[in-house]
């Protein structure tokens, strides 16, 4: 007879003891983890559900940090072009309380707050955040604008702003009459003419119309090429106070007038734009004639040269920048200057081709929501405002001569229209793009940012909540389970003990 071993017939409670302590080894890990399972597989049915939420919360995750750098960069590009519209509104009211006081560098206090600003309009387009540029476009590597000492003096080897600004003025004045020819008098002519000295030409001034109420006389033109205007008294005399008024269009194409007014003989002293009364139509013609070119030639040296500074500005800051082909004074063309002159703008170019400013950055702040927040130094506000303080900032007039009265005056009329001009610039325009503008769509760009987090947040919270209810334990719970995995477990070590400790005579 044989007498089998108590291990034999105990195996099933080995297995009993493993398998209790399998799950008291999984109890505990669920208790000082908190989760369920360290696998999906451990997860049981919502091991699918569990795997999309975990994916959505680390999409949103990923969207929170994108919305943080997108709020950094606009709020950085924010205060850059806040302090642009203030630089705007401090240098058009220096224009418009400058007056025509010069200091020894022939500039007005207007331009020397004009000056400051520039420099720090162009430090404002090259702002960075972290390591990209805002206003260059989508060459973020790049800074979008030439330093202010280039742009004013160039930079060695190309010419800036000045030297533009200089060459310009001088195809613009010509001769001292602003590109126009006022024909000498023939004796016993009752006709005075003015023309412009060549077509086609892009400098001095244009003759643009002519209107008149002296008694018996004949206006006509402009017509003709080179455009000319005549002005014939016939054989009546006009009278005192009789007005023949002539238009011209400036190089910036503004417009100027010149009203000549008839005066009795003997006046004096004569005023501003007027000429004598002759004892003839012929003789009052000449009067006209001499009185018209010093008229002319006043209008030429002031807000002529004002306007030629401000239309330079627009040569300058042209992609590709233009200047004054040859000839000097007696140029007619324009020609591209970008083999010797300085580039103010480097970054991605504002063209149709390019897309939008705002285009050229884009970010994903939701599944379906992006957000456009890229910007352009040379986007028209932008540009426009840079231009004008900077030509407002270059422009000088030489005070060598000021002590002259005929000097003092034309500097006068110079600085008066240029302050002009400036202030003019400096407005808000109907129709035309402002600072302004681009502030709102960051505005807008900012408000959807905020949207989408808000609703991310609250989303993030709910899917949370979700997957901790599928990954997650109840503390209490697993505990208890513990307690009673751990009493049936020392149950089953005692009852194994006994029995492996079983002898036949203890049996019997």
């Amino acid at each position: 007879m044989t007498i089998s071993g108590v291990s034999g017939r105990t195996s099933y409670i080995g297995s009993g003891i493993l398998d209790l302590r399998s799950q008291l080894d999984t109890l505990t890990q669920q208790l000082s983890s908190g989760k369920v399972s360290s696998t999906y597989a451990g997860q049981g049915s919502g091991r699918s559900l569990a795997i999309t939420l975990r994916s959505q919360i680390t999409a949103m995750a990923g969207y929170a940090d994108t919305a943080v750098n997108l709020n950094t960069r606009i709020g950085i590009a924010n205060l850059s072009l806040q302090r642009l519209v203030d630089i705007g509104s401090t240098v058009k009211g220096a224009a418009v309380s400058a007056g025509t006081t010069l200091d020894n560098t022939g500039q007005t206090a207007g331009q020397k707050t004009a000056t400051l600003s520039f420099v720090d309009s162009v430090d404002m387009l090259n702002t960075k955040s972290g390591d990209r540029y805002l206003f260059s476009g989508r060459a973020t590597d790049t800074a979008p604008v030439a330093s202010s000492s280039e742009i004013m003096d160039g930079d060695g080897i190309k010419d800036g702003l000045k030297t533009v600004i200089a060459q310009r003025k001088v195809a613009d004045l010509g001769t001292g009459t602003g590109r126009l020819t006022i024909a000498p008098q023939v004796a016993g002519s009752t006709a005075v003419s003015i023309a412009e000295d060549a077509s086609p030409s892009v400098f001095g001034m244009k003759l643009t119309n002519v209107s008149s109420t002296l008694t018996g006389a004949t206006v006509t033109g402009p017509t003709g090429t080179p455009a000319a205007i005549s002005v014939d008294l016939g054989a009546t005399n006009p009278n005192p106070g009789d007005k023949v008024k002539f238009t011209f269009t400036m190089p910036d194409n503004t417009l100027e007038t010149i009203e000549m007014t008839a005066v009795a003989a003997g006046t004096s002293p004569m005023p501003d734009n007027s000429f004598e009364l002759g004892a003839t139509s012929d003789a009052t013609a000449t009067n006209l004639n001499a009185a018209l070119t010093t008229s002319v030639g006043n209008l030429a040296r002031g807000p002529m040269v004002a306007a030629s500074a401000i239309a330079a500005g627009n040569n300058f800051f042209d992609s590709p920048p233009t200047r004054v082909g040859t000839g000097g004074a007696s140029a007619t063309t324009l020609v591209d200057g970008s083999a010797n002159t300085v580039s103010w703008y480097k970054g991605e170019a504002n063209t149709t081709a390019n897309g939008s400013a705002r285009g050229s950055a884009v970010a994903q702040v939701d599944q379906s929501i992006t957000v456009q927040y890229g910007a352009r130094a040379d986007e028209s506000a932008l540009r426009s405002q840079l231009q004008t303080v900077a030509v407002f900032a270059a422009f000088s007039i030489d005070v060598t001569n000021i002590a002259n009265p005929n000097v003092a005056k034309d500097a006068n009329a110079q600085v008066a229209a240029l302050n002009q001009r400036v202030a003019q610039n400096l407005a808000p325009v109907a129709g035309t793009q402002s600072i302004q503008d681009i502030q709102a769509d960051f505005a807008g760009a900012s408000v959807s940012i905020k949207a989408a987090t808000d609703r991310q947040t609250q989303t993030k919270a709910l899917s949370q909540t979700l997957l901790d209810s599928i990954e997650g334990i109840n503390d209490d719970e697993v505990a208890t389970k513990i307690l009673a995995l751990q009493t049936a477990l020392q149950a089953s070590y005692q009852a194994t003990s006994k029995l492996y400790q079983m002898s036949l005579v203890k049996f019997l």
